[in-house]
């Protein structure tokens, strides 16, 4: 791979402002697009339609979380045009190898999320052991602004950076890292060996609201993708 992939996630509620977001990422360079969940759970599978129809060349993420009817879940995900599917490691294991059993079938690609997990290179590794294809490190949107996990991290939000190099020590398979990251957070991802690279909330999407941000989203994901590109190239020369 000669650049990191980047991937928008989608948080938003409604398939217009998700289709507006999804023009200014693809305009800006966005490699991969992903129906977020609270777009699922606001459009269901029409999201990922839509999204399909208007970007057929584009990877489309689906972020489920599934934790139970797996096989059902990234069934209905693919046929509607999702090429990625998103499983929970705290789900079942007969979930996640329902899952995998289901992108086998359908030829889609199986991420597996870490959320929740008190061990996380352990789920890591096991989630690599059940055939996922992607681990998504991921530290969520509540545990980063509970005040007593706070106070425990001495007075900051956890981060994914926390534990990210033995997450991406433990597997062979590509690994995401997703919770509130900075852009200068994500720009060091690949010194992590992460080429995989989220942009969320708080970056393209208010994340109290989960609505488009007040400032030019274009204009912002431009800038990232010129500043992961050239670092890129820079790492790759030295």
């Amino acid at each position: 791979m000669d650049h990191p992939i980047v991937q928008i996630s989608l948080d938003l509620t409604s398939i217009r402002e998700a289709l507006d977001h999804a023009h200014k990422a693809v305009r800006a360079g966005v490699d991969w697009l992903e129906a977020g969940t609270p777009l699922i759970l606001a459009e269901g599978l029409h999201a990922v339609e839509a999204l399909h129809k208007e970007f057929p060349q584009h990877p489309i993420v689906a972020d489920l979380k599934t934790m139970d009817g797996g096989y059902l879940e990234a069934e209905m995900m693919a046929k509607a045009g999702a090429t990625h599917v998103v499983v929970m490691a705290r789900a079942h294991p007969a979930t996640l190898k329902a899952v995998v059993q289901a992108g086998r079938d359908y030829g889609i690609k199986v991420m597996g999320d870490d959320l929740g997990c008190p061990d996380k290179p352990a789920a890591a590794r096991a989630m690599e052991d059940l055939g996922v294809d992607y681990v998504i490190h991921h530290v969520g949107y509540d545990e980063r602004r509970d005040p007593e996990v706070v106070a425990a991290h001495g007075g900051r939000a956890p981060s994914p950076l926390d534990e990210l190099r033995s997450i991406v020590n433990a597997v062979h398979i590509p690994v995401q890292a997703v919770g509130g990251l900075s852009v200068a957070e994500v720009i060091q991802l690949p010194q992590y060996g992460v080429r995989y690279l989220v942009l969320g909330a708080p970056l393209t999407v208010d994340a109290n609201a989960f609505k488009s941000p007040a400032h030019d989203l274009e204009g912002l994901l431009r800038e990232i993708i010129v500043k992961l590109r050239s670092a890129a190239s820079s790492r790759a020369t030295e």
